[in-house]
């Protein structure tokens, strides 16, 4: 394993983004004790109910509803929990490029959710902000 990075410049100029393969949804239930959790990729509890993050087809299967269909980006570098400044600047790129973003961050890797029809477009800009860093 690596060590977790802090340094904004590396962070941005080595974030090798990585759009994973399928259709991700949020959904949001009272409870979620019928739900195999092997499916979900996220689970954040709220005051109104958990809400889960999963693949659209694994949604459909339980019949969960859902209004956005988005892309599921993760950041290739291991950015430190206390780093200052990553989530600021993509999503400040993002949003100047009008794509909006949900982030989550694991321990090891931040991770995007965007529009599933600007997957390509956040892929870019995502790029681009790396490169930038680079030069």
């Amino acid at each position: 394993m690596t060590n977790p990075i802090t340094n904004l410049n590396t962070l941005i100029a080595e974030m090798e983004p990585v759009l994973n393969p399928g259709e991700y949804v949020f959904v949001t239930l009272k409870t979620i004790d019928h739900i195999p959790r092997d499916i979900t990729i996220c689970e954040m509890k709220e005051k109104e109910g958990t809400t889960l993050v999963l693949l659209k087809n694994e949604a459909n299967k339980l019949g969960l509803s859902y209004d956005y269909i988005c892309a599921w980006i993760t950041l290739n570098i291991h950015s430190a929990l206390e780093a200052v400044g990553l989530t600021a600047a993509f999503a400040t790129a993002l949003g100047a490029n009008d794509i909006s973003c949900n982030v989550i961050a694991g321990y090891y890797h931040d991770h995007i959710f965007v529009d599933f029809a600007d997957k390509e477009k956040a892929m870019a800009v995502l790029n681009e902000l790396s490169n930038t860093k680079t030069s």
